[in-house]
């Protein structure tokens, strides 16, 4: 995927919070069979003397663990917010008209070599990681020890986990940053006037 430098968002903090707002990400890695993606929810562990950790994991029975055994680089992918971007919301298309439609998107991309994790003291730890991050706000959080522990124990037995230490990581902000402060107002109203989710609006507003 290409990156000008424009575009380009390399901020730690920045970027680990795109990562905890949209951890759903697509784990890419190629092995004998080729290539291989799925869909999986992330948490990470960010640490001081050493590089941020991704950790996952996902049922025994996904083929994709015999490439993540072998210990190759995989590459991680969070996508953020994205809007289609209409030419018709550029003030200056009505001056001459050189103007055509565009998307906008947040992207994430980390790479690094994962090693695959049976112990279930471990896939414990990461399961109660991720449903405190996705639980907090709720009412009434759930938490994994609400179910009985026999239901819990049977599950982990069919799943392994995944750890990927980041060996390079990288952040696209796709937000109009290309355009004058006449159109970035103008695509910011445009999705706000087309009852479009307001994120994307909020983050091309924002200044960089």
């Amino acid at each position: 995927m290409a990156r000008p430098s424009m575009f380009g968002e390399d901020r730690p903090d920045v970027l680990r919070d795109m990562i905890r707002a949209h951890p759903l990400a697509t784990l890419v890695t190629h092995g004998e069979s080729g290539l291989a993606a799925s869909l999986v929810p992330f948490t990470l562990v960010t640490r001081d003397d050493g590089p941020d950790i991704l950790r996952a994991h996902m049922a025994k029975g996904n083929e994709q663990f015999a490439d993540l055994r072998q210990g190759a680089e995989a590459l991680v992918i969070f996508q953020g917010p994205q809007a289609y971007i209409s030419p018709g919301w550029y003030p200056t298309k009505k001056e001459h008209g050189r103007a055509v439609p565009t998307w906008n998107y947040v992207v994430v991309k980390a790479w690094g070599r994962p090693a695959v994790i049976d112990d279930a003291d471990w896939l414990l730890t990461q399961i109660d990681a991720l449903t405190a991050q996705q639980e907090q706000g709720m009412p009434e959080p759930w938490s994994v020890a609400d179910a009985p522990g026999p239901f819990i124990d049977a599950l982990v037995k069919g799943i392994a986990g995944i750890e990927l230490p980041i060996e390079r990581i990288e952040g696209i902000w796709k937000v109009s940053q290309n355009q004058p402060e006449v159109n970035r107002r103008g695509v910011a109203s445009g999705l706000r006037s087309g009852g479009l989710p307001s994120t994307m609006a909020d983050i091309v507003e924002a200044p960089r």
